[in-house]
């Protein structure tokens, strides 16, 4: 449970880093509906890039940033359709846009919902905590940049095997960053090196996504409501079908739950790489889908919750970003038909988007969704995290041409089959359940009554995650009336 009990003397010593530094906390209210910001803070915003360290960026943590980098109001939910031409599916996909987050990931607005009731409670002490944010990728990002914004020192911990650019950017960032063996896969050295922190340092606090619930409230509460805006805009008459993610730390599935809570009938799929198919196979590997850690079932995913598994090929994933991206790529989906409009927006989707794509057609194909049915699902992040990635394609494989384009659309996204796809019924649910056991209960010290809580208490025990956005609320409005700055900056 998120745990809100004030710590009176650190919270002092909060209140008086946020005044120094300049710093309003939004309220989950205001990430979801940015038209409750005050003017003359909107107004201000018009001065401020999208990635600068600036704390009024924190009111940019939002799915309806303006999609520019610098200067922008908001509007609606970001969002990009796949239509039939691309996907070779009736069903319509329509996926919400990551980029036009701070920090170019929605993982920022994760991280958010972990740290900032610890701060506003006073549990987290800026002048002596250091944030360690454990990450395979974008949620160190988040992390270390919510940190730098609340006034926090932070330590980024992700697999030295990650994209050059993301160590590149986090070296300016973060005040420390640790490398641990391994790529995509290796997320138990993660965990040890945050154990090896706690053990020999006093002032660490872990930020683990796996097992943050405010990882999963922040998505079951910011992005379970942008969903169900652009389904009541888009449905018209049409049916939802269901929302489909990659596992990652599960955080994302957090709007499943709101929306299956809204459109009962509709399916939470939940996807993985079919190098490391560990929900789908109890299975283990490594694989090149850069944002989805594995090897484990993570603590905040409500499995009871979940209707299928489907997994990828992350041969697939790499050759369609090629597509997506090389001129040559380019040309031939133009002249396929796809709209050229489309085609130039197509580096909106990151590695881990391409999986969500084509884990969403691989849905629509099982269940031979038509042309009134929408499939949602995410964009966590887009190209400008990984054009490192596309380089050594090309040194590895030589340049992108308009023929192997042809064969990569035909065969890796229009051709994509069925199978390595399963339907969770009540005992497949709980074998995947019961796989928490050995990493959280085992080897992490969860209490195995908890982990029972969350089969056999159900929903309640999500439910009272879900509840305390009301009370996290009451907390930041209540931090704020003590810095005095939002006030301030409201009569500007």
């Amino acid at each position: 449970m998120i745990d809100l009990k004030e710590h009176p003397a650190q919270l002092k010593r909060t209140i008086e880093r946020a005044r120094e530094r300049g710093i309003v906390v939004p309220t989950f209210a205001e990430m979801k509906d940015p038209r409750k910001i005050p003017a003359p803070i909107v107004k201000k915003l018009g001065s401020i890039g999208l990635w600068d360290l600036h704390p009024l960026n924190l009111f940019r943590i939002t799915w309806k940033n303006e999609p520019v980098q610098r200067g922008g109001g908001f509007g609606g939910v970001n969002t990009l359709e796949f239509p039939r031409e691309l996907t070779g599916v009736r069903a319509r996909i329509i996926a919400l846009v990551g980029k036009w987050f701070p920090t170019g990931a929605h993982k920022v607005g994760a991280t958010f919902g972990c740290l900032a009731p610890r701060l506003v409670t006073g549990q987290f002490d800026p002048t002596f905590h250091k944030a360690v944010w454990p990450s395979t990728g974008n949620y160190c990002r988040g992390g270390a940049y919510n940190s730098n914004l609340l006034g926090c020192e932070s330590i980024a911990i992700l697999p030295e095997g990650m994209s050059r650019e993301r160590f590149e950017w986090l070296a300016k960032i973060a005040g420390e960053v640790i490398a641990t063996p391994g790529s995509e896969s290796n997320v138990w050295e993660i965990f040890q090196k945050c154990k090896e922190l706690e053990a020999t340092r006093d002032n660490v606090m872990i930020f683990n996504q796996f097992d943050e619930p405010g990882n999963h409230l922040w998505h079951y509460e910011v992005t379970g409501h942008a969903m169900e805006e652009v389904l009541k805009a888009e449905l018209r008459g049409g049916s939802y079908a269901g929302v489909v993610l990659t596992s990652g730390s599960s955080g994302t599935m957090g709007c499943g739950d709101y929306l299956k809570e809204r459109y009962p009938l509709s399916k939470l799929v939940v996807s993985e790489a079919l190098q490391c198919p560990t929900l789908l196979e109890n299975g283990f590997g490594a694989h090149r889908i850069e944002g989805i850690g594995d090897k484990h079932v993570p603590w905040i995913h409500n499995v009871r919750n979940t209707d299928m598994v489907v997994a990828i090929d992350d041969a697939d994933t790499m050759a369609l970003i090629r597509l997506f991206n090389e001129p040559g790529g380019r040309a031939y989906l133009k002249r396929q038909g796809v709209d050229a409009g489309l085609v130039d927006r197509l580096d909106l989707l990151g590695i881990s988007g391409v999986a969500n794509l084509l884990s969403s057609v691989k849905f629509a194909k099982y269940y031979e969704l038509g042309e009134s049915d929408i499939v949602l699902t995410v964009l966590t992040d887009s190209m400008e995290l990984y054009r490192t990635r596309l380089a050594e394609l090309d040194e590895a494989h030589g340049t992108y041409t308009e023929t192997q384009a042809a064969v990569d659309f035909h065969a890796r996204l229009h051709g994509i089959k069925t199978d390595n796809a399963l339907e969770l019924g009540y005992r497949e649910r709980k074998r995947i359940h019961n796989l928490k056991y050995f990493t959280w209960v085992e080897q992490l010290g969860h209490s195995v009554d908890e982990l029972n809580a969350q089969w056999n208490d159900y929903p309640a025990y999500w439910d009272r995650i879900h509840q305390s956005v009301a009370a996290i609320d009451e907390r930041i409005e209540a931090f704020n009336d003590r810095v005095g700055l939002r006030k301030e900056l409201a009569r500007a």
